[in-house]
């Protein structure tokens, strides 16, 4: 899903993003429609019987789904519409969201849930990629990485270490095709950045 961040990127138009909040976050916390807008924003504009075929629901439950998303503000209809066929597309490139832990009850329950599909999705991704590694032209072997780092970081730290890796992702060709070498192909790079888990920092001074 291109892509969540908690981070503002410095070279991406305002209007190519959208930021979750307590006032949308309704619309967007079901991991159908964190997939949903994760397929029209990969794979482009789409009508509900064929996402449901990519997603194995029916189309009943794909339009109710599509609604919603159009509701808060997260997909809109296509121009392709014709009739009674729907055509839907994302209505921004980019996720962002800002103090989401802060929400508490319901909100904070919405929150924890928009989250964990978000982390589902990318997992998702992962696994896919794994299944073909070893069938990568050869150029590519070896080309990526699976890697985590644990750094001793205080909050400020970890929010600057992180606006200059989106600085950096911002600096390389996104999105299009437009001037990329014939020998160029997508690559998703996630970032994911938290603090340890309680259970796993005991004895740590």
């Amino acid at each position: 899903m291109a892509a969540e961040s908690d981070v503002q990127t410095t070279q991406r138009p305002a209007d190519d993003a959208i930021s979750v909040d307590a006032r949308n976050l309704r619309g967007i916390a079901h991991p159908i429609r964190v997939r949903l807008l994760a397929l029209l924003r990969d794979d482009g504009p789409s009508t509900a019987t064929r996402l449901a075929a990519r997603t194995g629901l029916n189309s009943g439950a794909t339009s109710y789904h599509l609604r919603q998303l159009e509701r808060f503000g997260f997909v809109v209809e296509d121009e392709r519409t014709r009739g009674r066929e729907r055509w839907w597309r994302a209505a921004h490139r980019v996720t962002t969201s800002r103090d989401l832990a802060s929400l508490k009850g319901e909100e904070g329950e919405m929150a924890e849930t928009y989250l964990r599909a978000i982390a589902a999705l990318y997992a998702d991704a992962t696994s896919r990629a794994i299944d073909e590694w070893r069938a990568q032209p050869k150029a590519w072997l070896g080309a990526g990485t699976l890697s985590d780092f644990a750094l001793r970081l205080t909050p400020m730290e970890l929010r600057h270490l992180l606006k200059q890796l989106v600085e950096v992702l911002d600096s390389y060709r996104q999105f299009d095709a437009e001037g990329a070498p014939r020998s160029a192909r997508t690559v998703t790079v996630q970032v994911q950045a938290f603090l340890k888990p309680a259970d796993d920092d005991r004895g740590e001074p």
